[in-house]
């Protein structure tokens, strides 16, 4: 896990909407200016986003997006950043319509990103549902393109390629494809219908790479917990390296509610709860206990 913690988050009051456009049925790009976040997030953090005037006294309403990407003028300094989101409830659909010009509360970074990059092979990400969000600032940064935050870390030897294997339920659920792919991100597509890519499960994907004798500098994955524990389970068998980012519900965002907690297995082999959004969202594959339910 990343040594970058919480501790320098920020809020932004009435951050002002730039953009706020469907990409894909039900899944929306937010674009706010927030440049001071935009500086300081790492590829694999997230920001808790809250619509004033709309129970804004509440902690509870704030819904947690992690970035999708940091936005820069031309002379490359950050000015904004994109999250990515499905609206799933009242929360996500009131921000749903929210135009450019409109108002936000952000507050972060918040959580740990992502570690250096595995180079010089090829990282392979496993997304299903929204969970590609993550993967375009993490490959660009990791094929070289793009750094992020302002404070020195290692960075690691860039990889070679990032591929993305990408599984949802229907095509019209696909939502930033052309963004990976502009990137240099290869992305190959596994529908639960069949209506595009291949038919069937994204795990089916990741198992023929490595059943085929592929061997990933390392494997990356964010989506729902079953696809998670088979990918753990994959990259276990192949003794490949691997992290995924967890998904669990939060609601404050910096540890107090304990809403997000996961089992985690310590140093003593014995597994115990965790808070995700502090300690986590991204831990090593073999830290997480698969067979205990998270939150």
């Amino acid at each position: 896990m990343s040594d970058v913690c919480t501790s320098r988050a920020l809020t932004t009051p009435g951050a002002t909407v730039l953009e706020n456009r469907e990409i894909a049925r039900g899944t929306f790009l937010l674009r706010v200016d927030a440049p001071e976040i935009a500086r300081r997030i790492l590829p694999g953090q997230f920001v808790m986003v809250r619509g004033p005037g709309e129970g804004s006294d509440d902690p509870l309403l704030g819904r947690p997006f992690a970035l999708y990407e940091v936005r820069r003028d031309a002379s490359g300094e950050p000015v904004s950043l994109d999250v990515v989101y499905l609206v799933i409830g009242r929360g996500t659909a009131a921000l749903s319509r929210r135009r450019p010009g409109d108002r936000v509360d952000v507050w972060g970074p918040l959580g740990n990103g992502f570690g250096p990059s595995p180079g010089p092979g090829e990282a392979v990400f496993v997304a299903g549902g929204i969970g590609q969000t993550p993967f375009l600032a993490l490959g660009r940064e990791w094929l070289g393109q793009a750094s992020h935050g302002d404070q020195p870390r290692e960075t690691g030897t860039p990889v070679s390629a990032a591929t993305l294997l990408y599984g949802v339920r229907s095509a019209d659920l696909l939502a930033g494809v052309d963004d990976m792919r502009r990137a240099g991100i290869a992305v190959e597509i596994a529908t639960d219908d069949g209506s595009a890519g291949r038919p069937g499960f994204v795990t089916n994907l990741l198992e023929e790479r490595l059943r085929s004798g592929e061997k990933p500098a390392k494997v990356v994955a964010c989506g729902p917990p079953p696809m998670l524990a088979a990918v753990a389970r994959l990259a276990r068998e192949h003794d490949v390296p691997c992290d995924v980012s967890l998904e669990n519900h939060m609601a404050c965002g910096f540890g107090a509610c304990f809403s997000c907690v996961a089992p985690i297995v310590q140093d003593d082999g014995r597994p115990d709860l965790r808070r995700v959004c502090v300690e986590g969202p991204v831990f090593p594959a073999d830290r997480v206990d698969w067979s205990k339910p998270s939150h």
